[in-house]
């Protein structure tokens, strides 16, 4: 006998005005805290690194995709076709495969109700990632990334012919020919790279400026929850300095910086990934002087054996101009 049974929850078709697009991520996922404010696209983008990519190294199989990471018997594939099928999807209660149901494509607009003609798309392609900072990240961190279902714009249900078509191009090689979702598209290609603490090189984030200061000006994008970013990152050589993307006034928009006095930012010329300490046999956390850091107040010692600790300010108590918490001795 071939089982059959709807999933439970409905899926919500959303239709989205350009000039107050706020793209609405999922919130409040298992183990997943709500930490990055949204609001003005262009003030995000401010946000976000300008530096050349680094491409060597890339494999797919770097990235563990399609598992069920969250421990709910679906893994990421189906969770997806699950949530953007717009109509109760029919799942099998034994592997969690989705059978039917019934999907439009966000990229052009077409409509399938068989789960083989969709492909589920890496909005920031996972090459894409690589090449803009996870090539630093652990195992652990690329896994989670690849599997992310707890912001909806990590990942997305779509046409695989136009997926194919996409493959690993950002934003200044390739736009959803579906007008209409391009500044949506846009809004949440922001949201991935800036939750992700991924870069932009100066092609791709020109692109995108142009397009937040013309045809998708207005543009908002709602707020995240914190990356899931698990395990420890690798420390980070030494690399030319990032190139400094020119300040963009906003008077009305505020920056997701965690500083409550800026509004807007360039993105910081600190290529060094957040890390969290090593524990070394003895007990004491190895730390990554000069790396991003989490949580803030934390302690550790470097390899030349000096105290060092998680902190946004300097050691005379100065703020770090991006806000943000690395090592530092103290």
């Amino acid at each position: 006998m071939k089982w059959r049974i709807v999933a439970h929850g409905a899926a919500l078709v959303v239709t989205i005005a350009v000039a107050s697009t706020a793209v609405a991520p999922n919130l409040g996922a298992k183990g997943v805290r709500p930490n990055a404010a949204g609001g003005s696209a262009l003030a995000v983008l401010q946000t976000i690194r300008v530096e050349n990519e680094r491409p060597n190294g890339y494999q797919r199989s770097l990235f563990e995709h399609w598992r069920d990471i969250d421990g709910d018997g679906c893994d990421s594939r189906d969770q997806v076709l699950k949530r953007d099928s717009i109509t109760r999807a029919q799942v099998d209660p034994i592997s969690c495969d989705v059978i039917a149901g019934d999907w439009v494509s966000p990229y052009d607009g077409a409509r399938f109700s068989d789960p083989s003609d969709i492909d589920i798309d890496h909005v920031v392609a996972l090459k894409e990632a690589w090449d803009s900072g996870a090539w630093a990240w652990s195992s652990a961190t690329r896994k989670a990334y690849a599997n992310d279902t707890s912001d909806r714009r990590t990942l997305a249900a779509v046409t695989d012919r136009v997926n194919q078509q996409k493959s690993d191009k950002d934003p200044s090689n390739w736009l959803p020919p579906l007008k209409s979702y391009i500044c949506t598209y846009i809004g949440n290609w922001i949201a991935v790279k800036a939750r992700w603490e991924l870069s932009m090189d100066k092609s791709e984030w020109g692109r995108v400026k142009n397009l937040l200061t013309s045809s998708c000006s207005g543009l908002t994008i709602a707020a995240s929850s914190e990356a899931p970013l698990m395990g420890v990152m690798v420390p980070v050589p030494p690399t030319t300095p990032a190139t400094t993307a020119p300040a963009i006034k906003t008077p009305t928009a505020t920056s997701p910086a965690t500083s409550p006095t800026t509004t807007t930012k360039a993105p910081s010329s600190d290529t060094t990934p957040a890390t969290s300490p090593t524990t070394t046999p003895s007990g004491v956390a190895t730390v990554y002087p000069g790396a991003w850091c989490k949580p803030e107040g934390a302690t550790g010692v470097a390899a030349s054996g000096k105290s060092y600790v998680c902190a946004k300010t300097n050691a005379t108590g100065t703020p770090y101009s991006d806000g943000r918490a690395r090592w530092r001795q103290g």
